[in-house]
């Protein structure tokens, strides 16, 4: 009987350092996370105003002539092996 209490008593102490080991372990994920986040929030910020600073350059180039766009229907393909 006491052996069965003392086995009991192993178990018991076991489990506790198990929950013990998981809440720290917890309690790093949940940091790493929050580190994660905050990282992944900045480069969306980052994404953001790239994607504005591209359209805001596109937004200023003139706008193709109708002239140029002829020409360059017209214009022969160039083999660039045919000119070596």
């Amino acid at each position: 009987m006491i052996s069965e209490f003392q086995d009991l008593s192993d178990k018991i102490e076991r489990l506790a350092e198990l929950v013990g080991s998981l809440r720290r372990e917890n309690a790093v994920l949940r940091q790493t996370n929050k580190l994660l986040s905050e990282e992944n929030m900045a480069f969306v910020e980052r994404l953001g105003e790239a994607q504005r600073r591209v359209e805001a350059v596109i937004a200023q180039l003139p706008a193709p002539q109708e002239d140029d766009a002829e020409t360059a229907e017209d214009a022969e393909p160039v083999d660039s092996e045919a000119t070596r």
